[in-house]
Formats: structure tokens, sequence, C-alpha cells
């Protein structure tokens, strides 16, 4: 076998590779003998089937697999004589082949760059740190009680506010026809406020008293999922029988047992204890974000532009899907499309570089991810859809990829603790309203106890966080790449 480089530029090599005919017609052969031993054919005793007559029936297919054999086998020694890691797979080329003659191939392929980490001794960032207030353990035992409140009979002369309970009947029509009963219903507890009535229609009933009749007009929205109500214009008649009001318990020692807690302090020590492992969560976050930045100052080699091309375009693709979901106020939406691809490129080239750093460092260091480890992250992935639990689990196990990308951002944060131990971190006090600031935007994340629901994120996301999301993304994918030979 004959491996000629024909072309080197930067991480991009060419090779051409030739196999002399004699070398192919030899694997033919041999392959044919111990084919020849496992098939049986009328008329021959097992093992004893001429090899011509093999070669006759089944000499296309050994061929074919031979000749498939033949170019992994040279592609991968071409890499290995030469130290060389693919970064994707090979392309390959059969420049000539006829039987009886050589096989002539090309490779074209591009490798892992020498990457050294840098001297993490050097390195000092700031993780902001911030301490649990009383006001906002107080904050956070008052949400709890509101999701506790119990609602009772209005006693006094009053219309309907927003907060309580209007029990009504109702009769609704489409577009002027006759009312529908799917449109209707008695003795209905409508939450005003909640939102679970098409817009318009709990507006309609603030200031409502008990024993009032009113009319709704209004029209369903147009993108309403059904398609013979959407955009229609619609009217319900509708009596209000009672109104009730939400009535927030006492936060005390009773109150507290009745969550499960011996008294009020054991309850005020979880809500604290959430809200400080929140803080650390965001925390964390923070210093990561600043970590990404500092390596990304400190490292600077060539990347393989294939795999920066496969991460620009789903990169791409999420942003031209934020931009058609995310109204007027999407900083991208005006922006020149070449100026957009040119940054969002260049975001594209970080997460790949800092993501071969990540893995060159995990190598080093030994990281791996246990296969227990493994199993916790599917399990609480398959949480996330209730009901659905087994199906989701058959979908990774038969699915490598979707596996890998359960196993990466667990590589990731591994790696970031490795190298958080060998830098120097600077803690530094904040108010819990300056940690909860994104360092980019004028805009919060949430850091509040568990009990607090999590705010609606914008649909586009800052470039910032597109450059620290997945910043590991081609950590994981490496130790692929580094035995991705086969053509």
């Amino acid at each position: 076998m004959q491996v000629i480089e024909t072309s080197t530029e930067g991480l991009r090599h060419e090779f051409k590779i030739v196999v002399p005919a004699a070398d192919i017609e030899q694997r033919v052969q041999t392959e044919l003998v111990k084919l020849a031993g496992r098939v049986k054919l009328p008329g021959f005793r097992p093992g004893k089937v001429p090899v011509s007559l093999m070669k006759q029936r089944y000499g296309k297919s050994v061929m074919g697999e031979v000749l498939e054999g033949a170019v992994d086998e040279g592609t991968r020694q071409a890499l290995e004589e030469r130290n060389l890691r693919p970064a994707l797979r090979p392309k390959v080329e059969v420049t000539s082949f006829d039987e009886g003659k050589d096989l002539e191939y090309k490779v074209d392929v591009e490798v892992l760059p020498e990457i050294t980490a840098p001297a993490f001794d050097s390195v000092e960032i700031d993780r902001p740190v911030a301490e649990v207030t009383e006001e906002q353990i107080s904050a956070g035992l008052t949400r709890i009680a509101e999701t506790r409140r119990k609602f009772e009979p209005v006693t006094e002369e009053r219309g309907v506010e927003t907060g309580d309970v209007a029990v009504i009947d109702f009769e609704g029509s489409l577009d002027g026809a006759a009312p529908s009963e799917e449109m209707s219903g008695k003795d209905f507890r409508l939450e005003i406020g909640s939102n679970r009535f098409i817009p318009g229609f709990e507006e309609q009933l603030i200031g409502k008293k008990p024993g009032e009749h009113v009319t709704v007009s209004l029209s369903f929205p147009e993108e309403y999922p059904s398609p013979e109500h959407a955009g229609k214009p619609a009217k319900f008649e509708v009596d209000v029988k009672s109104i009730e009001q939400g009535v927030v318990p006492e936060v005390n020692e009773d109150f507290a047992k009745e969550l499960g807690f011996e008294d009020l302090e054991g309850l005020r020590n979880a809500v604290k204890g959430q809200t400080e492992q929140e803080f650390g969560r965001v925390s964390r976050l923070r210093a990561k974000r600043k970590l990404l930045d500092k390596l990304a100052e400190l490292v600077d080699f060539a990347v393989p532009q294939g795999m920066v091309d496969l991460e620009f375009d789903q990169i791409w693709q999420q942003v031209q899907q934020s931009i058609e979901t995310g109204g007027d106020d999407n900083p991208d939406k005006n922006k020149p499309e070449d100026e957009l691809k040119a940054e969002y490129r260049g975001i594209a080239e970080r997460r790949v570089r800092l993501g071969l750093l990540f893995a060159e460092i995990g190598r080093a260091e030994n990281v791996e991810v246990s296969q227990e480890e493994l199993n916790r992250a599917l399990i609480a992935e398959a949480r996330r859809y209730p009901g659905q639990e087994q199906q989701v689990v058959d979908f990774f196990r038969k699915n490598p990829q979707a596996i890998e990308n359960l196993r990466a951002p667990l590589f990731e944060e591994k790696v970031v603790d490795v190298i958080l131990g060998k830098i120097k971190v600077n803690d530094t006090t904040v108010t819990p309203e300056e940690l909860a600031r994104d360092p980019d935007e004028d805009e919060a994340v949430e850091a509040k106890p568990a009990d607090a629901k999590p705010a609606k994120g914008k649909a586009a996301k800052s470039k910032a966080a597109a450059e620290t999301e997945g910043a590991d993304a081609k950590a994981a994918d490496t130790d692929a790449a580094d035995t991705g030979t086969g053509a």
C-alpha cells in the first residue's frame, strides 16, 4: 500500500493512496476461502466448495467488502503514521479502480490541532456571591402562603375583582349561530386573572355582582388551535352566581406543621436553604462565564473549519427561529444578514475552540462521566415528560447521539470543576439583585427560592449567552472524532 500526502494547508490534509491489484486479489481470495468454509451448496460437502464457484456467485459482494476494508485501513494508516487525529470523518473519493487493476483513492481530512492548556496558576477570576437576607426569606414564605390560599365566599356587597373566583353559568355562540354546548357551562369556577378563557372574557366580568347578567362579546384569537373558532367573533351570555375571594393563610407554627415541618423555624430554614442553593447555582454560572471569557483570551489555536461550519449551522437555525418568533423587540431582527452571520460565526468558532480545549483538559485530567451519572441524567430527563418516561428512556437507549447529548454537559461541568480547582477564584460579595442581573443585559436571571416560578426568558438569547451556552459543545465529540477514520 502506497500513501502519498499530496497537500497540506493548515489543518487540512489530502492523501493519495494506492492499493496494488495483487493485494486486492489476495484479500478477495482469502475472504472467498473463508466464505467457502461456511457456505452450504447442493452437491458439495461443507468446506469443499470450489473457490472458482464461490467467486462466480459471491465475487462482487466480497469485492465490495474488500474495497471498503482496504479504504478504511489505508485511511487509518495514513493518519496513524503521521500521528494525526481527524476532527470529522474523512472524505474519501475513489479515483481509479477496475478488476485486476490498482485501487487508487484520495482522502481529504481536517485534523485536530495541537492544543496546549494555559498555565492555570496564573489565571484569576472573580466569583460573585450573595447572602440570603431576612427580607428574601420572608418573601419566600409569603409566596408559599399565597400558593396555599383558600377561597371563601365574599360576604360584603361588591363586584368581581382580579384574583377572585367568579362562579358563573354561561352560554356561548359563534359568529351569530345558536348557543353551542361546547361553549357553555354551569357553576363554572373561573379565577379572574388566570387567563383560562380566551383574552377579553375575564376582564368583562370585573365589577359585576352576584345576580347580574352580562353579555361578553369578543373574538377568538387568530392563532387559536381550533380552526373553526380561530379569528371568529363570539358572544357569551353570562350569569354571575357568586364570588369567592382568596384568603392567604397566616405564616405561623400551624402553617409550618401543615407543610410537614416540626415548627416555623424549620420552614424558614428550608426556604433559606433553597434560596442559598439557587444563589450558588447563579454564582457558579457567573464564575463559569468569567472563566470561559478568560480562557478565550488566553488560547488562540486554529480550529477545524468543518467543525465550525456544523456549529454555525446549528446556531444559525436557532437565530432564524428566534427572529421569526421574537417580534419587533428582537435585537437581531433588523440587522443585515451578512453582519449577523459574521457575528454568529465568530461565536461558533469560539465554542469549537473552547470545546477542544475542554476535551484536551479532560483527557489530561482523566475526566470521565460514569454510567451512574448518565443514568441519573437520563432519569431526570425522563421525568420532564410525565406519563412518557419509558418512551423517553427507550429513545435515548436506541440513539447513541442522544446519549452523547446527555453526556456532554456532565463532562463540561466536571472539567469546569477541575479548572476552578487550579486557578485563583476571588469571592466578591454582591447584593442578591446584583447577582441576579445579567452582566451583558439589564435583565435579571431568576435567583429566588425554589417555591418561586421561573420567569419566562426572552425569545432571543443574547450573544453572550450563546457564547457561554454549549461552550464545550465539541468537547464530548472529539473522542468519537479520534476514531472516526472510516470512509
